[in-house]
């Protein structure tokens, strides 16, 4: 089957985060919306389907997972990264970021200390400072073009450290991590005692040919000192369905999370969850291929008009997601003036990238899962507030 994602679909008004917000946020509504991370492409038509011939039945009561969801995350895990999981070692998450909140309370103290390497996703400062943990930096180094871990670094900060968020792939920099890199934090962190928490949201948007690597599957330290967080999300377009889930094969560290999860009856989910979750995983494989080669072409036009047309900013290509980290700071302008040259000159609307740590100041997010077209004038739009820029 050919699924179209040119289709203009209008979110206004629809209680969107990524349109409705925008007054909100930024005072004014003639923005092209192009930041947060959701697409603007149709949900696949399976998973409305599924939620669909759920609503057929009359009654929305209290639900229990049925085995056919754990089956199809089973099977999209062994058939997508050959990784063999079994039903008892998953658990279902409402959402990637509270379930870091979770095993952050479930598995560390008040006052540890929780290592992050910035610039990344905003949220990971929050959920340690938030839950009343320390926060520790690793800064990220920006080489050729892209980013790589510190590892020098890495291995000087991590003595006293008890856990580790990882972003695996790399939200902003949308970058695929090398094994060499996730074996030396899987081997580091492992003789170190520090748990390795795994956001692997973006994993099934890595861009062929390059290939997702979960980071239970770099060695066996790494499989049994870690806590992997996996949803279809964001490859489906479905994140409002809240439906994400843990692999944990360490049995240790599993009952500790599953007791937190059991204490608060954070783990039942709810009725539209499951169904979604199983069609996505169980359907997707085909729409999902036709989705990344759309997103590469986004990618690609991006890329090549921003480097023809405005040479003083530069593209961080990414090797997995619909999200573009952009260098302006040959712009010369300081991080307040960049935002508003974005917004009132060229009424875009893109994530500040001072929000994902101070190594983001300069730099902008933009989400580029979108229809070309709209791509298209958001790009005649920056190219005109470009030319108006002092020489």
């Amino acid at each position: 089957m050919n699924y179209s994602f040119d289709q203009i679909i209008n979110r206004q008004g629809t209680a969107s985060v990524k349109t409705d917000e925008v007054k909100e946020i930024w005072g004014r509504e003639d923005l092209i919306p192009l930041w947060v991370a959701d697409m603007d492409f149709a949900t696949p038509p399976f998973v409305l389907d599924a939620i669909r011939k759920r609503c057929e039945h009359p009654i929305l009561g209290y639900t229990c997972k049925p085995d056919s969801y754990y089956q199809a995350i089973i099977g999209w895990m062994k058939m997508r990264y050959h990784m063999e999981v079994r039903k008892e070692q998953l658990n279902y998450v409402p959402g990637i970021v509270p379930g870091l909140g979770m095993a952050i309370n479930a598995l560390t103290q008040p006052g540890d200390k929780i290592m992050i390497m910035p610039p990344v996703y905003p949220p990971f400062f929050w959920l340690v400072t938030r839950n009343n943990r320390r926060l520790v930096e690793c800064p990220l180094r920006l080489e050729d073009g892209h980013y790589r871990m510190d590892l020098d670094l890495f291995r000087r900060s991590i003595k006293g450290i008890r856990a580790l968020i990882l972003c695996n792939p790399h939200n902003p920099g949308g970058i695929v991590w090398t094994r060499e890199e996730l074996e030396t934090i899987a081997e580091v962190c492992a003789d170190d005692n520090v748990i390795v928490l795994s956001d692997e949201i973006h994993a099934d948007l890595t861009l062929p040919p390059r290939q997702h690597l979960p980071f239970p599957m770099v060695s066996e330290k790494a499989r049994n000192n870690s806590v992997t967080f996996m949803s279809p999300s964001k490859a489906f377009n479905m994140p409002g369905v809240s439906a994400s889930h843990t692999v944990i094969f360490n049995e240790g560290l599993r009952a500790r999370f599953e007791a937190y999860l059991e204490s608060c009856e954070l783990n039942g989910g709810h009725v539209f969850a499951f169904p979604a979750v199983e069609a996505a995983y169980s359907n997707g494989t085909e729409w999902l291929e036709q989705l990344l080669s759309y997103i590469q072409g986004n990618i690609d036009y991006v890329t090549d008009y921003i480097h023809t047309h405005m040479p003083k900013i530069k593209v961080i290509v990414p090797m997995a997601s619909y999200l573009v980290w952009l260098d302006c700071r040959d712009l010369k302008l300081s991080q307040e003036a960049l935002n508003d040259w974005f917004v009132s000159k060229a009424h875009l609307a893109l994530n500040d990238g001072k929000t994902f740590g101070k190594e983001g100041i300069g730099f902008m997010r933009m989400n580029i899962g979108s229809p070309r077209s709209i791509l298209e004038q958001a790009m005649k739009q920056l190219h005109s507030a470009y030319q108006q820029l002092p020489e």
